[in-house]
């Protein structure tokens, strides 16, 4: 297709696996008539997992590395397994592939080949070709077989697989594809399973054991297939479709695609057709920036979010136009075609691979059952992995680097270290900032690493590392009377100042931050009391007892107190409103300037020369 400039060519992973796509859908155009031999289209509905004993354990079939790519199970489909740890060796089989299936038919000119031009390349018949992104109302509709995929369903964890063996794949393909892939897959991939004829060694022309076995067997394969879809026609219609795939098995290895195939139904006494084609491709976004990307480059698509068993991924649905070259038109003519595509983009648990399958038809009426059958593909997917992430995850998330500190149970304290050494890097701390030193492990801190053996021998032996001291920032511990709201510069004197101050001394500031003065006057109202003898106690001479702790402004209160009559020797006053505190007896209801004689003693008096009693209303 004609990508935006984001999603160009060069920087879309999945444009090779969607020219593939495109291409088939031109073949299948231009190659299938009323001659080609069609499947029911009740095939594609044949894929019931839920009824298969095998359904829910492809991982329990002796595929790939030690059998075919592909396997056709009964009343299933075909099963396919693709890995990231077998990438093949990247050998070229199209020239052999297309002599192998020449020398098989005879020779003879190719639908729009020249017959004496002495080679047949996929530019010969103008291949492959790119889709263009058709207008928005060609846009076929979310279907509701994708639709029900969005809705909760329960996931399956990958299966455990052995170290090296990467992320694999597996999915079940309807049985009405035929596939254009060799069941072996590319060279390098998987133990062949054709073995190579008798006179390869004079055939091989130095090419590996391996790729000329693997280009017999795609040879043979693409013959097969084109005897089931033109079994009912002449050897030219397979000649030119089996050769005309064949010059597309380079490209179609390059692309990553795994499986590609191609549908022929027959449906209430018409014809349809489809193309299917899944590949993996290196791409590190998850899934929600992943759709977010496509949403915008394709404004012509509709994108959704799915949750399938394998895991989330996001459907795209599009128009595409597709063009049939002259050369293999029935008329010479070169034309367009609108398909209607559906693609799916469901990440590997490797985190930097996608697996992306994508189905596009002619045939709009016929969409309903073509997504049905691309739906239950996507809920056979099943996933496995070894456990190693891919190298673009693995660089996004930096590994951490091995040392060799200590576990932290026995990490060394301050209180292990030397003293020397602990002095020298608290000597700059603040001394108001008291506490207990301690170490913070550094950013390259590894737990697991083994513990260096330290020599139990005294005297100057000590353990390695040593005479730099050990690794951390030291940092402060609060201690358990520490309050975080004391100003930095103020002298802490809790702990420097007596609990009980011996008698005579100043007085010392009281947990309110009042100040308790010889002087100071009983009526917290600024009244003044008459002395009455005994009447009024004096205020005692030991203040209360002060708490270990002492409040922030402690030594402004107790400058304030030795303004008012303390000596040279008190501690430094603290800030604050004095305030009063009231003496046990203190009656609020005396007036002031009269003497309270409530609590004097009455003298001893003559009762008969008793003066008359004083009334105090006059």
């Amino acid at each position: 297709m004609t990508q935006d400039v984001q999603f160009s060519v060069e920087a879309n992973p999945f444009a090779a696996a969607e020219q593939v796509c495109a291409t088939l859908g031109t073949l299948t155009d231009a190659l299938f008539d009323e001659h080609t031999s069609r499947h029911p289209a009740a095939s594609l509905r044949a894929l019931r997992t839920v009824e298969h004993p095998a359904a829910e354990a492809l991982f329990g079939l002796p595929l790939a590395p030690n059998g075919p790519v592909h396997t056709a199970l009964d009343r299933l489909g075909t099963v396919t397994t693709a890995g990231t740890a077998r990438p093949g060796t990247g050998a070229r089989l199209t020239d052999r592939v297309v002599a192998a299936l020449q020398t098989r038919y005879g020779g003879g000119a190719v639908r729009g080949a020249i017959a004496d031009r002495g080679t047949t390349s996929a530019a010969l018949f103008q291949l492959p070709v790119t889709g263009e992104f058709a207008d928005a109302k060609l846009r076929p509709p979310f279907a509701p077989a994708l639709a029900a995929l969005a809705a909760g369903q329960q996931t399956r964890q990958p299966v455990e697989l052995p170290t090296g063996a990467g992320a694999e794949v597996r999915l079940v393909v309807p049985p009405g594809f035929h596939s254009l892939t060799s069941p072996g897959g590319p060279p390098g991939v998987s133990a062949r399973t054709v073995p190579p004829p008798p006179d390869d060694e004079g055939r091989a022309g130095g090419a590996a054991p391996a790729t000329v076995a693997a280009a017999d067997e795609l040879a043979r394969h693409l013959a097969e297939v084109a005897e089931e879809l033109f079994s009912a026609a002449g050897p030219e219609p397979r000649r030119d479709f089996a050769v005309i795939s064949a010059t597309l098995s380079d490209l179609i290895r390059d692309a990553g695609v795994v499986y590609a195939g191609v549908c022929a139904l027959e449906l209430d006494d018409r014809t349809s057709d489809a193309a299917l084609v899944v590949s993996l491709a290196r791409h590190p976004l998850p899934i929600t920036p992943l759709a977010t990307e496509l949403a915008t480059v394709r404004r012509h698509a509709e994108v959704w979010t799915v949750l399938l068993p394998a895991g989330p991924a996001a459907v795209l649905v599009e128009g595409r136009t597709v063009p049939v070259p002259g050369p293999l038109a029935a008329d010479g003519q070169r034309r367009w075609v609108v398909t209607s595509a559906v693609q799916a983009f469901v990440p590997l648990p490797d985190g930097g691979t996608v697996l992306c399958a994508q189905l596009s038809t002619a045939r709009p009426e016929d969409w309903e059952l073509y997504t049905e059958a691309f739906a239950e593909l996507l809920k056979s997917i099943q996933f496995g992995w070894d456990g190693v992430p891919a190298p673009s995850a693995a660089a996004a998330v930096p590994a951490p680097v091995p040392s060799q500190a200590p576990v932290p149970s026995q990490a060394p304290t301050a209180a292990q270290a030397p003293a020397s050494a602990v002095e020298e890097e608290l000597e700059e701390v603040p001394v108001h900032l008291r506490g207990t030193p301690v170490r913070v492990p550094p950013a390259d801190f590894n737990p697991f690493a083994p513990v260096a053996e330290v020599p139990a021998t005294g005297g100057n032996d000590a353990a390695p590392g040593a005479e730099d001291g050990p690794k951390g920032t030291p940092v402060m511990v609060p201690p358990p009377d520490f309050n975080p709201f004391t100003m930095e510069g103020i002298p802490d004197v809790s702990g420097d100042a007596p609990a009980t101050p011996p008698a005579g001394a100043a007085p010392v500031a009281d947990p309110f931050g009042t100040t308790v003065a010889a002087e100071q006057k009983a009526d917290p109202f600024g009244t003044t009391l008459p002395a009455q003898g005994a009447a009024v106690p004096p205020p005692p001479s030991t203040p209360p007892v002060i708490p270990a702790q002492a409040p922030p402004g402690a030594a402004e209160t107790t400058e304030q107190g030795s303004e008012q009559g303390g000596n040279a020797e008190d501690p430094a006053p603290s800030k604050g409103t004095p305030v009063m505190i009231p003496p046990p007896d203190f009656n609020p209801f005396t007036m002031e300037g009269i003497p309270d004689v409530s609590a004097a003693e009455p003298e001893p008096a003559d009762e008969a020369n008793a003066a008359p009693e004083s009334r105090p209303f006059g």
